[in-house]
């Protein structure tokens, strides 16, 4: 004999639909992360639309507040194209001035009353507003990430297993898709025991979607030049030259730090294209910095690139890095900057280059908070360890 089913309270089953719905809405994401959410895009939003606005100094603090919020209104207009501009100005006319009315009298005298509110049209067409921007976003969001998988083939997977060092890398887009880029590339020498491994760190000048699709020809010209013998002022010459056709007059330029690692004697042959100078820390806990090398790649077909030379030892670090680890700031608007990564290096100076990228991207997270990313994050860590 079957059991009888269990009657569920329609008060319990209400609860149970609206936690289901709160789940899905929110993503079991709990109120404060919700919140930090919500902060965090409301402070890239507001440097988004207020970006270049002028503060009316030498004016009443009641006077720049005009000042700015009239010019961040016409910011925020001229985003939107010239149709969803007059959707915008109608629905909040109908929502700042909601009530009207008129009288009328009829043949017999008799005085009516018309009043109306118009408070509902203007949130049904600021919904509609939305609604049509929420498309384009979403067929953008869409693009963006087929564009970041794309780009995500083009960066190196797990780490190359190069016996006696360890290496670890990352990066952090500061939108869907990155400028900056990072490779460990196995070099043919003249014989098959004369194998090396190129580091190279590149950060490319501006942001997003523009960034990406010249970090994507940086990295297919520097892939093609690299099958060659090439010596590495030679390389970075000619990774130029053809960086120098595709930078509009040298606007698009980007900067590279590029080291040629012989993994059997640790020399390492080590060029800077005008990018962050990179920490060599020293097992004695002393700190180099590697800074040879010639102008940003893209600039000018002219420029004659120089090449240095070191030699790692046992407990040697490699720390290459890009300027939005040390530029990344708080909302004091303070810098992360290098003696903090400093710091981190030599407290973490006895572990593996994966525990201090831990390590680091964790104090950077500390420093940053609910601050919006400005620009994309990399760090890629070498160390000699036998």
């Amino acid at each position: 004999m079957a059991s009888p089913q269990k009657t569920v309270p329609p008060r319990h089953r209400l609860h149970a639909n609206a936690r289901q719905f709160w789940h899905r809405v929110t993503e079991g994401l709990e109120v404060n992360q919700l919140w930090s959410q919500f902060e965090k895009d409301a402070r890239s939003s507001y440097r988004f639309y207020s970006y270049g606005l002028d503060q009316a100094e030498g004016h009443s603090r009641l006077h720049r507040a005009w000042v700015i919020t009239k010019k961040l209104f016409w910011a925020i207009l001229e985003k939107l194209s010239p149709a969803r501009r007059i959707l915008l100005l109608v629905a909040l006319v109908l929502l700042f001035f909601p009530s009207g009315g008129f009288t009328f009298a009829d043949r017999g005298g008799q005085v009516h009353v018309v009043e109306f509110d118009l408070r509902m049209w203007g949130g049904l067409l600021l919904l509609v507003l939305l609604l049509l921007e929420l498309a384009d976003r979403v067929v953008m969001k869409r693009d963006l990430e087929i564009a970041k998988e794309i780009q995500s083939w083009l960066l190196p997977g797990a780490p190359l297993q190069i016996p006696g060092y360890q290496i670890a890398y990352a990066t952090r887009p500061a939108n869907t898709v990155a400028g900056d880029y990072y490779d460990v590339i196995l070099r043919p020498g003249a014989t098959p025991d004369d194998t090396r491994v190129l580091f190279v760190v590149a950060d490319v000048a501006g942001k997003s979607i523009p960034a990406a699709m010249l970090m994507a020809t940086f990295q297919a010209s520097l892939r093609t030049i690299c099958s060659s013998n090439a010596s590495l002022p030679e390389l970075v010459a000619g990774l130029n030259r053809y960086a120098c056709t595709n930078s509009q007059g040298g606007v698009r330029f980007t900067t590279a730090f590029f080291a040629e690692l012989d993994p059997a004697t640790g020399k390492v042959v080590h060029l800077n294209a005008g990018h962050n100078a990179p920490m060599l820390r020293r097992s004695s806990g002393t700190i180099e910095r590697l800074d040879i090398g010639g102008m940003p790649v893209g600039i000018s077909t002219e420029v004659v690139y120089q090449a240095g030379e070191t030699t790692l030892n046992p407990g040697d670090w490699l720390v290459i890095f890009t300027d939005g680890v040390v530029e990344a700031v708080n909302t004091k608007d303070e810098e992360y900057g290098e003696p903090n990564l400093v710091r981190v290096v030599e407290s973490g100076a006895g572990t593996t280059p994966s525990d201090m990228l831990r390590l680091l991207l964790a104090d950077l997270d500390g420093h940053v908070g609910n601050t919006p990313q400005q620009d994309d994050v990399t760090c890629l860590l070498l160390k000699k360890s036998s």
